[in-house]
């Protein structure tokens, strides 16, 4: 059977396609305010999906058709609403904080007792 190939993206062509879709289908962005409210309950709706598929909580019937990559986009989406917005390039932040991750954490978690295979919640 053959695989179908996804389309690939970076982030700085998600932010163009964003703002194009925005200027052609939508009347404008939302404000700030609006878009950092609107990417809570979306933050929301990825941790209702995550706690009820994998958590203890059981699915509402409500809930039972919800996609958890549908809802991580929606989150992706007012993310790149606010960077347009506040003139973010995403591509140059991530690759900044990806060094800065990297600089501060290089040996950090491989020192981390918690993080080592076989731990089960307490330190020896």
């Amino acid at each position: 059977m053959e695989q179908k190939k996804t389309e690939s993206v970076s982030l700085s062509q998600a932010q163009e396609m964003v703002d194009k879709w925005i200027k052609t289908f939508g009347v404008r962005y939302f404000n700030e305010l609006t878009n950092m409210t609107v990417l809570t309950e979306e933050v929301g709706e990825v941790a209702r999906i995550i706690a009820r598929t994998y958590g203890e909580q059981s699915f509402k019937s409500s809930d039972e058709d919800k996609d958890l990559g549908d809802e991580l986009s929606d989150v992706l989406w007012v993310i790149i609403c606010l960077a347009n917005q506040t003139g973010i390039d995403l591509n140059e932040a991530f690759l900044k904080n990806i060094k800065k991750k990297t600089a501060r954490d290089k040996d950090r978690h491989h020192n981390n007792k918690k993080l080592k295979d076989g731990y089960n919640g307490k330190i020896k």
